[in-house]
């Protein structure tokens, strides 16, 4: 399988509790600093560039950002320039994340 795939917050989860995704947060500095995930790599939408994903960790590259849509265009963009074959959109964003009782920082980031 290849392309742009949907998952659930809940099986992106399991995959980061397993070890096998790598987070990418498409997020504005400011959206960063009031919740965040654990992990994520941040690289907001407004200043993509590509060359900051990791690419060779072996892991599923799954983007988020507050609601799912903004992760959806870099997900299809990424698949669409051959940056990544596959790529994962988490559904729903933060909000079900949060909605679905996960783990979530919030408040400024320490450190």
């Amino acid at each position: 399988m290849s392309g742009l795939i949907e998952v659930p917050p809940e099986t992106v989860n399991q995959w980061l509790g397993d070890g096998d995704a790598l987070l990418i947060d498409v997020r504005e500095a400011e959206e960063l600093a009031q919740a965040r995930l654990d992990g994520a790599v941040h690289v907001p939408m407004s200043s993509f560039d590509p060359a900051l994903i990791p690419t060779d960790t072996g892991k599923k590259i799954v983007f988020v950002c507050a609601h799912g849509q903004r992760s959806e265009q870099i997900g299809g963009y990424v698949v669409a320039e051959g940056i990544l074959a596959e790529a994962f959109n988490m559904v729903g964003g933060l909000a079900a994340w949060a909605e679905a009782g996960l783990p979530l920082e919030t408040g400024p980031a320490s450190g």
